[in-house]
């Protein structure tokens, strides 16, 4: 499960993907969002540590995207503020650990069931960019007015 952070963190992406060269405020994607202020405030700093925003203080400052909507994919997202995707430590990419319980790793069905599962969670996040989930909820929007 996604924490909130990293919920509220895709969504002010995405609402700044739709604006791309646009400079945002805090209080702008906190209200656009619903978003607190205070924690958003975090959320955008770690975006920016990991080179996803740039930012510029002062009159005619904010947040920015530093890299294109299309560039951005779920995947680092999730990765960036919840750690691991797969769901057992032993079929993890980045945070791997191995399981106490296991007698051999080599031969854990378990481990190789998660594996898969993990493989294809991070295949379909990484095909889900910020680009593609703006046209889905443009899309989305457009069928449900019909």
């Amino acid at each position: 499960m996604l924490s909130k952070k990293c919920k509220y963190a895709i969504h002010a992406l995405v609402h700044m993907a739709k604006a791309p060269e646009e400079k945002f405020l805090i209080k702008d994607i906190a209200e656009a969002c619903h978003i607190p202020k205070k924690f958003l405030e975090a959320i955008l700093l770690d975006l920016k540590r990991a080179g996803i925003l740039g930012s510029k203080q002062g009159k005619g400052g904010g947040y920015v995207l530093r890299r294109k909507p299309r560039e951005v994919n779920l995947a680092e997202v999730v990765r960036l503020f919840d750690g691991a995707i797969a769901a057992v430590p032993c079929a993890t990419y980045k945070y791997y650990e191995s399981c106490d319980e296991c007698e051999d790793e080599e031969t854990c069905s378990i481990r190789f069931a998660f594996l898969e599962v993990r493989n294809a969670t991070v295949e379909m996040l990484k095909k889900d960019t910020l680009d593609k989930l703006v046209k889905r909820e443009l899309k989305l929007k457009s069928e449900k007015k019909r």
